[in-house]
Parts: C-alpha cells; structure tokens; sequence
C-alpha cells in the first residue's frame, strides 16, 4: 500500500511538472500555411509583371467547423510558423497529460 502510495505522489509530480510546461507555451496556432502563386488578371495591375508573386495564407476551422482563411505579410510567416509548431507541441503535451491522468485515476481508484 505505500509502494502504491509513493508511485502516485511520483506522477502527480511528473503531472504538475507537464502542467508548468503547457502554461509556457501559452502562444499558438491551429490550421495550416499555404504557399500560392497568382496574378488577377487586371491588364493594369501591378501583378502582371510579377507573375510569381507569392501570397501565404492560414488556413483553419473555426468552432462551426467552417474553413477560415488569414492572408499573411512576409514578416508575419516566421511567427506564425513558430505558433503551428507550438500547437504540435502542445497537443503532444495534452496527450501525454491525459494519459498521466488515466495512470493516477486508476492508481488512486486501487488505494
């Protein structure tokens, strides 16, 4: 019994230690970056001589499960890749909580 006792305290632990990991990476992103390269056919636009003029966007869905889309500048691309990487982190760091939680939940239902 107090084996079971010091192996719940040890993952309380490592569950307080993940929460103190998720509070830092308080800043992300869910969707997706596309790359695309168009011109708008206007003959008087700026465009037509760039017809490789790149546009980045966000994509994502919003609580009604309907597709959004963010156009984002050059200087937005690097944080808002940063932001997607954290949310990969994040979720990672969800699940591995959840699956501390499920262990403590059946340690303690056995004390």
């Amino acid at each position: 019994m107090a084996r079971k006792g010091r192996t719940v305290k040890v993952l309380l632990k490592k569950r307080e230690t993940l929460l103190r990991r998720i509070a830092e990476g308080s800043e992300f992103l869910r969707g997706s970056i596309t790359s695309v390269c168009s011109t708008c056919n206007r003959a008087t636009c700026i465009c037509t001589g760039h017809p490789t003029g790149r546009a980045h966007r966000l994509t994502y869905k919003d609580a009604a499960q309907k597709t959004r889309t963010v156009y984002l500048s050059r200087s937005q691309l690097p944080r808002a890749r940063k932001m997607l990487s954290n949310y990969a982190k994040m979720r990672k760091l969800n699940e591995e909580l959840l699956e501390l939680n499920i262990a403590i939940f059946k340690m303690q239902s056995r004390l």
